[in-house]
């Protein structure tokens, strides 16, 4: 089976969205369990970006080598950079300045639900850049209940607003410049292959990180010991197949058709966090993920009135 044909049939993109928001929900407590190892405080912004561009860095490596060992050269074409660099701005630098540092302010819990509006901004950008790919009242309610499953989740007994400090509101321009950087990514993969895209965009994406947090800190402020070490190769290795993974969904799907799989993010984040970090889990939890469910199999199930079945995603 090729490619497309994987990525646009409906266990190919249930399966590969699922997997993906499932390793981007376990990043919230691995990041912050890295800080806690490493000693990286809330306000050590420079440590969390030299960090940060670790995983990146790693991540694009281990891209490069795995399909080195397969024989697939992923050599870098000079004609590409401005497509790369475009990317690279959005979907990793831009996201994770104010991501790690978001989350460095927030729980993980709390940063995991703000990670659910990722879907809205992706969805808003579509609206405006592609004519087939525009809002309908469908899609309109499925991301209405989805959301309201996010809000749901965030509630706590009695209490029915959402704080958003710093931390919650540089989490929240994280998420709009992640979705924005997953269109960009879309736009991309129709001339670039989604592997070399991703590699070279979280190089690049990388090094801005790193040179930005090194600027204050050096290059090497951490002690590594062999748990900080193997929490830094899992979360390289989460961004590495998250990101093909996802690229390849957008590639060959309409975003909006996709986008509220991004809805499970928050879902896996919170029961993650909350197993990993011990942090607070209530029943509304489980009501937010019936919505959430509920959000998704709106906005993708499309009845063919006329042969019985379900249409394939496109």
């Amino acid at each position: 089976m090729d490619a497309k044909k994987f990525f646009t049939h409906p266990l190919g993109v249930i399966g590969s969205a699922v997997l993906t928001t499932f390793l981007w929900g376990s990043a919230f407590p691995f990041i912050k369990l890295s800080y806690v190892r490493l000693h990286i405080g809330k306000h050590d912004y420079w440590d969390q970006m030299v960090f940060a561009g670790y995983r990146f860095l790693l991540a694009s490596v281990f891209i490069y080598l795995f399909f080195f060992l397969i024989k697939r050269k992923l050599t870098f074409r000079t004609n590409t950079w401005k497509q790369i660099g475009k990317v690279g701005l959005f979907q990793t630098f831009l996201q994770y300045v104010l991501f790690y540092i978001g989350l460095s302010l927030s729980t993980g819990v709390q940063g995991s639900i703000i990670a659910g509006t990722t879907s809205f901004f992706q969805l808003l950008t579509a609206h405006f850049m592609y004519k087939n790919d525009r809002l309908n009242s469908k899609k309109v309610i499925g991301v209405c209940i989805g959301f309201t499953g996010v809000i749901v989740v965030n509630m706590t007994k009695g209490t029915l607003s959402l704080h958003l400090g710093i931390g919650e509101f540089c989490l929240l321009l994280a998420m709009m410049f992640g979705g924005y950087g997953n269109v960009l990514a879309k736009e991309a993969s129709k001339e670039l292959d989604v592997p070399y895209l991703t590699a070279y965009q979280m190089l690049f994406g990388a090094l801005g990180l790193l040179l930005l947090g090194s600027s204050q800190v050096g290059i090497v402020p951490f002690s590594f010991d062999w748990v900080s070490i193997g929490m830094l190769i899992y979360l390289a290795l989460l961004s590495a197949i998250g990101f093909i993974l996802w690229n390849n969904v957008m590639k060959y799907n309409q975003v909006g058709k996709v986008s509220m799989y991004l809805f499970l993010v928050p879902v896996f984040g919170v029961f993650l966090s909350s197993i990993l970090l011990n942090e607070a889990l209530s029943y509304l939890v489980f009501i937010g993920l019936a919505c959430v469910t509920a959000g998704i199999i709106i906005v993708n199930y499309q009845p063919n009135a006329k042969k019985g079945k379900v249409k394939r995603a496109s």
